[in-house]
């Protein structure tokens, strides 16, 4: 009924007999056709085979209004297509992106399709924490949430639900979970502010509709918990041990990635004998090489300590191929490594605890590792750009905002010298 063609790409209104409804009906879709390939888009619309061969001239309002529903779904796809091709672009990727798998769809569906996309791009990371934060709007209003229900007031009343404790029955046993912090919440409506962009990009909602920005839902971040430590602290958690060497091996872990300019554990176990160059480990931050236009290498100094380490529990087959720690064996899925080093974060941070409660540190764990590093510098007189450089963040306001929150305590110890009088 609607067609367009242009450069290779064909886009058609079709009545999909593949699979008929529980009424004997069948979906209107939208179906793209690039390469031999097809994509079908859904526009909410289900007719019978009559219906849809009367559609084209029925004058029946009922009908029109139908009509008028499956064009307007039919001009999004291709405007957004029309788009992609100017700009050169044009992918089932790319397309997919900016309609969120959805022309009259749902907020769930577009989550899905994000995720699809990144599991086809070997993003294990991004796709995992999308799956959550799908999982958590999915608590708060079911699996049918519409771009239209995502509102002010519907993400104030999130955010409410997310800080509140919740406990509900799992095979008959009670769960109780704890509210979320503000940090996690504001990753969360970052997720779902994404697809509300493209969204509006594909003109599925339009301005009005839109519920972020000034005025409107603005994203609030935690103040972060206080997870640097003082030199005093960190020499005391590398003198621990108890005799265990599952201990002793997660405690080095901790101190490396302290030493090592603060790396994230995921970076640090993927790090290949090759990352050794000129006494210096070099490495690219996993979490930043998609997304940073030039690509920021990270230079840290293998002191004494860290040798000792490598030599200790690293990978005693020492081709530029092989990981310095064996923790991945390299023949690994994107999604299978993930998963791994997930689980091995897991178990380091559960030993880390029993180390922080022995000396009496509260919240030690992988991620104090970094934050020490750089409060360390700081408190020791580096400027902020070596910092900034040494971290791999992309500018120095990332950096200051970073350390900004960790240095209460000194702000206090500093204040209580005013009344020493």
């Amino acid at each position: 009924m609607f067609n367009y063609s242009h450069n290779g790409i064909t886009i058609a209104s079709i009545l999909d007999k593949r699979r008929a409804t529980k009424d004997g009906k069948y979906p209107v879709k939208i179906r793209v056709t690039f390469n031999r390939n097809h994509k079908y888009y859904s526009t909410g619309k289900n007719l019978s085979p009559e219906e849809w061969q009367k559609l084209p001239t029925t004058k029946s309002r009922t009908f029109s209004e139908v009509k008028t529903d499956i064009q307007n779904s039919f001009d999004k796809v291709k405007d957004v297509v029309q788009r992609l091709e100017t700009e050169n672009s044009f992918s089932f990727d790319a397309l997919n992106s900016q309609l969120g798998k959805c022309v009259n769809d749902t907020i769930n569906v577009a989550f899905r399709a994000k995720i699809k996309s990144l599991e086809t791009d070997g993003r294990s990371g991004t796709q995992l924490f999308y799956n959550a934060a799908l999982n958590s709007f999915e608590k708060f209003k079911g699996t049918n949430i519409s771009f239209t229900d995502v509102t002010v007031d519907w993400l104030n009343q999130y955010e409410k639900f997310m800080l509140k404790d919740r406990s509900y029955t799992v095979k008959e046993k009670l769960v109780t979970e704890k509210g979320r912090s503000y940090t996690t919440i504001g990753m969360y409506l970052r997720a779902i502010r994404t697809l509300m962009n493209e969204a509006k990009r594909a003109g599925i909602i339009n301005q009005n509709q839109y519920p972020f920005g000034r005025d409107k839902k603005e994203i609030q971040t935690g103040s972060g918990r206080k997870l640097a430590l003082t030199l005093a602290r960190i020499k005391s958690i590398v003198d621990f041990s108890d005799e265990n060497p599952t201990t002793d091996r997660y405690r080095d872990f901790w101190f490396f990635s302290y030493l090592c300019n603060g790396i994230n554990f995921t970076d640090m176990f993927r790090l290949k004998y090759s990352n050794i160059q000129n006494g210096e480990i070099v490495y690219l931050r996993e979490k930043t090489k998609r997304t940073s236009k030039v690509k920021k290498e990270i230079r840290a100094t293998l002191t004494p300590e860290m040798k000792a380490i490598i030599k200790k529990w690293g990978n005693p087959e020492k081709a530029n191929d092989q990981y310095i720690f064996p923790c991945l064996n390299g023949n690994e899925s994107p999604m299978e490594a993930k998963v791994k080093l997930l689980e091995l974060i897991r178990r380091t941070n559960k030993r880390l605890k029993v180390i922080g409660k022995a000396l009496g540190i509260d919240n030690l764990s992988t991620y104090s590792a970094r934050h020490s590093f750089a409060t360390v510098l700081k408190r020791s007189g580096a400027n902020i750009a070596y910092i900034s450089e040494s971290l791999g963040h992309a500018d120095q306001k990332t950096t200051e905002n970073y350390l900004a929150s960790f240095e209460q305590d000194e702000r206090i110890k500093n204040s209580s010298m005013l009344t020493k009088f």
